[in-house]
């Protein structure tokens, strides 16, 4: 009898490895699953879309010989102090707790370095970030950990966080192991018992009690410091409209693959929307109240790349902000502590366990020991480094479109290579002058 070859077995796409997996650690301890990071699926993202470049219909600059600025203002709309930055890239808020002092330290110092700003995230402000960063924006959470009107005055702006990219809708979570004495005095809380940040703001409820709220905090600060407005990326051009309207200098707005120090899987993976698509919409909300450049716009959620940066601008935002990214640069997911990230069951690349304290790389810990690890004044240099490259990158991209400064790159200088980015993005697929749904061939 004649013997059938064995056919290869079909993994099932509804069913992969990966679901299968967290339907059985589900069905063993049943909770759900916490981590940190940001959403690993693939969404349409900058690397769909490409730069057209200039030839004979655009005429483009000339290495670096001509000028190609960077320098941004934020915060030109009411702050009497405006914040002047050398380059469009800041660093994303992230807080002391889910973050060890020394890493705090190092984005100071990195960020101080190319005169650029960072920011503080929830948990209050040390007074090493505060010695280390030239220019430091104050954020002000839903949680209040921290919050006092003396480091409102010692800011140099104040983001007021609505929504984050990774969890808009909720709050986020810092385990007992990583609430120190020191943690816990800051935050006001129990040492060692798990924390969850709340959702919503505990004294206001919508657009009107907003406005409220920023007067408040302008009038604690006399005026002088720009008010930032963070938003997730949910409905960005109706958020948009409305922090505008509420008194805004500048809009954060942070899509899905923005990171977080902790929360449910679930909320990275299905909340939200890609940073992609959110920033045409915002950008549409400015233009349609006459707001566009006076009102400034930062984006975030998965800038890597100096085209990243470049392409969030062509898109209309007036700077983007890195967390994940800069975390990478100063050390975080280092191969060199691979033995390490294996016997906590995981790879450098794909640790995202941040919340449970035991980061080897001695970034996102509270562990007095793993902390000594990370030298702040050489992360700091890495950090430097890589907003360079970052700035240097982007200011070639914009010369070969024939830019004098990056904020002149518009969607005109990029085409899409997918239909859905082309939709998202507002550009035409390549090789046509098509826009998904806004006509064309």
């Amino acid at each position: 009898m004649e013997k059938i070859p064995n056919t290869v077995p079909k993994n099932s796409w509804t069913f992969s490895p990966e679901i299968n997996s967290e339907i059985r650690r589900a069905a063993a301890t049943g909770i759900y699953d916490i981590r940190g990071g940001g959403a690993k699926r693939r969404v349409p993202h900058f690397d769909d879309l490409l730069f057209l470049g200039a030839s004979i219909s655009r005429y483009p600059l000339e290495g670096y010989r001509e000028k190609c600025e960077t320098s941004v203002t934020l915060g030109t709309r009411f702050a009497k102090k405006p914040i002047e930055l050398k380059i469009p890239v800041t660093i994303a808020g992230m807080s002391f707790g889910a973050l060890s002092g020394p890493a705090k330290e190092a984005l100071g110092r990195g960020a101080t370095l190319v005169n650029t700003s960072t920011t503080t995230g929830d948990g209050g402000m040390t007074n090493e970030e505060r010695g280390h960063s030239q220019t430091l924006v104050y954020q002000y959470l839903p949680s209040r950990y921290g919050m006092n009107p003396d480091d409102l005055r010692r800011a140099d702006a104040i983001e007021i966080v609505v929504g984050q990219g990774a969890k808009p809708g909720g709050g986020g979570m810092l385990l007992g192991q990583k609430i120190t004495q020191r943690v816990a005095n800051m935050r006001n809380l129990p040492v060692g018992i798990d924390q969850r940040s709340a959702c919503r703001h505990p004294d206001w409820t919508g657009p009107d009690d907003l406005e409220i709220k920023i007067l408040e905090l302008r009038e604690i600060t006399g005026w002088e410091k720009p008010i930032y407005v963070k938003i997730g990326g949910a409905r960005p051009y109706y958020d948009t409209a409305l922090a505008v309207k509420a008194g805004a200098d500048v809009v954060v707005l942070d899509g899905m693959q923005g990171g977080t120090a902790a929360t449910q899987d679930v909320f990275i993976e299905h909340v939200g929307q890609p940073t992609l698509a959110c920033i045409r919409p915002a950008v549409k909300a400015l233009q349609d109240l006459g707001m566009h450049r006076k009102v400034q716009l930062i984006v975030s959620g998965g800038i890597r790349t100096g085209a990243d940066v470049a392409k969030a601008l062509a898109l209309g935002a007036d700077a983007v902000a890195i967390g994940t990214a800069a975390l990478v640069a100063i050390g975080e997911n280092d191969p060199k502590w691979g033995d390490e990230y294996a016997a906590l069951g995981t790879t450098a690349d794909a640790y995202d366990d941040w919340h449970e304290g035991r980061d080897p790389a001695g970034i996102t810990t509270q562990d007095a020991e793993l902390m000594k690890r990370l030298d702040p004044v050489e992360a700091g240099r890495r950090l430097r480094n890589y907003l360079a490259v970052l700035t240097l990158e982007c200011q070639t991209i914009a010369r070969a479109c024939g830019k004098s400064h990056v904020h002149n790159l518009e969607p005109e200088d990029l085409c899409a290579l997918t239909i859905e980015a082309a939709a998202m993005a507002g550009v035409p697929l390549a090789g046509t002058s098509w826009i998904p749904g806004q006509g064309g061939f």
